[in-house]
């Protein structure tokens, strides 16, 4: 049994080919194609410290 046998390096060229596939499927849906996975960061105001 060797460790890197033909049927390794064919997983991932598969799961290569699907995921790129995925990604230019979710992209090409449009602007904010990933809005509805991906929620939108919103930051915290920014304070000044109080002095002590």
């Amino acid at each position: 049994m060797r460790l890197l046998n033909r049927d390794l390096f064919r997983s991932f060229a598969i799961g290569f080919a699907l995921g790129g596939a995925l990604i230019v499927a979710v992209m090409s849906t449009g602007p904010g194609g990933l809005t509805g996975l991906v929620g939108q960061a919103i930051a915290a105001p920014a304070t000044a410290p109080a002095n002590q």
